[in-house]
C-alpha cells in the first residue's frame, strides 16, 4: 500500500454523503396516549403506542410493553395517587382512544369508566397492603419461634412447643 492511500480514503469518506443511522422500528413512531406530568410540566411517565404494541416509559426509559394499555394506565393512576399523598401535584391525561377502550371494558362489566379504573387501581393498592401484611406475618412467626426456643431451653429441650 502506498503512504497516500489512507489520505485518499479519508478524503473520500469526508466527501461521501452522510448516511442516516438505521433505527429499529423507525417505520412505526411512538404515539403518546397517556402522560403523567409533574407540577413543573415535566413528563414523569407515559404510555405510547408503537405499531400494535403498547409501551410504558418511566423517567425516559421504556419499562415494559403489553398488548393492552389498561393495566399500565391503572399503574400510572396509582402512581399519581401516591405522588399526591406525598404532597406533589401531578396530572394524568390520556387520549380519547384510551378513554374509549376503558369505556368499552367498563360497559362489558356494567360499570362506569371511573369505577372500572378505580377497581384496577385498588388492586395495586391491595398488592402494597398485602406486602406489608406478609412482612408483619414474618415478624410474628419469628417471635413465635423465639418463644418456642426459649421454652425449649428452659425445660431442657424435652418438651415440644404446641403450635
Amino acid at each position: 500500500m502506498s503512504k497516500q492511500s489512507k489520505a485518499k480514503r479519508d478524503k473520500r469518506k469526508k466527501q461521501a454523503p452522510r448516511r442516516p443511522f438505521a433505527r429499529l422500528n423507525a417505520q412505526h413512531p411512538v404515539q403518546n396516549h397517556a402522560v403523567l406530568m409533574n407540577e413543573d410540566g415535566q413528563v414523569v411517565a407515559a404510555i405510547g403506542l408503537q405499531g400494535s404494541e403498547w409501551l410504558l416509559a418511566i423517567g425516559g426509559q421504556t419499562m415494559g410493553n403489553a398488548d393492552t394499555p389498561v393495566p399500565m394506565l391503572a399503574m400510572l393512576k396509582h402512581l399519581a395517587n401516591v405522588q399526591e399523598k406525598e404532597g406533589r401535584k401531578v396530572t394524568l391525561e390520556y387520549s380519547a382512544q384510551l378513554d374509549a377502550m376503558i369505556n368499552d371494558l367498563a360497559s362489558d362489566e356494567g360499570k362506569t369508566a371511573e369505577e372500572y379504573l378505580a377497581g384496577l387501581v385498588a388492586e395495586f393498592e391491595g398488592d402494597e397492603n398485602e406486602e406489608g401484611a406478609d412482612e408483619a406475618d414474618v415478624v410474628e412467626v419469628t417471635d413465635a419461634e423465639v418463644e418456642a426456643d426459649e421454652t425449649s431451653a428452659a425445660t431442657g429441650g424435652d418438651e415440644q412447643p404446641k403450635a
